[in-house]
Parts: C-alpha cells; sequence; structure tokens
C-alpha cells in the first residue's frame, strides 16, 4: 500500500526489480560494497553494535566509493496482514519474466 500511495502522490510509476532469494552475490554493488567493509574492520575487535555501525559507516576506497551506516532504532510491528481489498487496490502489473520480483506500481488517480 505505500508504494502504491508514494506512486499517486507523485503521479508515476514506481519500477521495483528485487534479486531472486539466495543471489546477493550477483549484485555487484554488494559486492563490491563488502569487500571495503571487510578491509576496513580487518583485525580489530566488533565489540558492539555501534563498534559495527561506525566502521560500517568510516568505509571508503580510491575510487570514491562511501558508506552510510545507522542504528535502526524503531519498532516494526510484525504479522501486518494485507487484506485482498486492500492488495487489489494495488494497481500493479507484473513483468513477465519472474513477476513475483520484477513489477511496476502505477498511480490510480
Amino acid at each position: 500500500m505505500t508504494l502504491q500511495k508514494i506512486a499517486n502522490s507523485l503521479n508515476m510509476p514506481i519500477h521495483v526489480t528485487h534479486y531472486p532469494p539466495g543471489t546477493s552475490k550477483w549484485n555487484k554493488v554488494e559486492h563490491r560494497l563488502f569487500s571495503f567493509i571487510s578491509i576496513n574492520w580487518r583485525g580489530k575487535p566488533l565489540v558492539d553494535l555501534m563498534t559495527i555501525v561506525n566502521f560500517i559507516d568510516s568505509t571508503t576506497n580510491d575510487f570514491g566509493l562511501t558508506v552510510s551506516c545507522t542504528h535502526d532504532t524503531d519498532i516494526y510491528k510484525k504479522g501486518i496482514v494485507v487484506s485482498k481489498e486492500q492488495f487489489d487496490a494495488v494497481s500493479i502489473v507484473r513483468h513477465s519474466f519472474h513477476g513475483e520480483w520484477n513489477y511496476i506500481i502505477y498511480p490510480n488517480l
């Protein structure tokens, strides 16, 4: 529903493309990012969450890569159920190739 609200407010379609489960190794950004994060904290003790967040946040490389990282302390509800009526209100068109991962949400103004 949230993406539908954004598409409506912007009056433009939102293209959504996910990597399939278990395929993050094909994500070139992740692949390039994690190696530099590992280099940044190599040999340093990861004693608590904020130490890890700070190491990630201070990661850079010689090619202009910078990383931003924060600790999200928000509490999110679990088990939110989307009703059939709510789902039917989303103007979604699934791509022919893996429509469960690739789709467009059009404004329904």
